[in-house]
């Protein structure tokens, strides 16, 4: 059984906030790299999500949402080092910071229930 095609409307809403972030970040160096990992990261995951919903078998939809789960972790690292360095205040970046980490505990979810069945 395939989870609901909800997550598939939830993470292309985070990809898009974050494309919306990027923009207001600083023109220095540092925040340009930072921003354009956190961007590619952040459009992954959804990218690779939507690969998971349409694999062909359940070992495909395990690996993918896997790749979901790496790259969402890995917004989340950018995400902080954006907030620690004081590249982007912290109260900007909250709320995608609560959303990543709500979709990583969503993706962890589907993993261990996806390989218990």
């Amino acid at each position: 059984m395939k989870p609901p095609a909800d997550l598939r409307v939830r993470t292309k809403d985070f990809a898009l906030r974050v494309v919306r972030l990027f923009p207001s970040l600083p023109r220095s160096g540092e925040a340009q790299v930072l921003g354009r990992q956190l961007l590619r990261s952040a459009t992954s995951i959804g990218a690779n999500y939507r690969e998971a919903y349409r694999g062909r078998s359940k070992a495909e939809f395990v690996a993918k949402c896997g790749d979901a789960l790496r790259e969402a972790e890995e917004t989340a690292y950018w995400l902080e080092l954006l907030a620690d360095a004081q590249i982007a205040s912290p109260s900007e970046l909250q709320p995608l910071r609560q959303e990543c980490d709500e979709l990583i505990a969503i993706l962890v979810t589907i993993l261990k229930r996806s390989k218990q069945s």
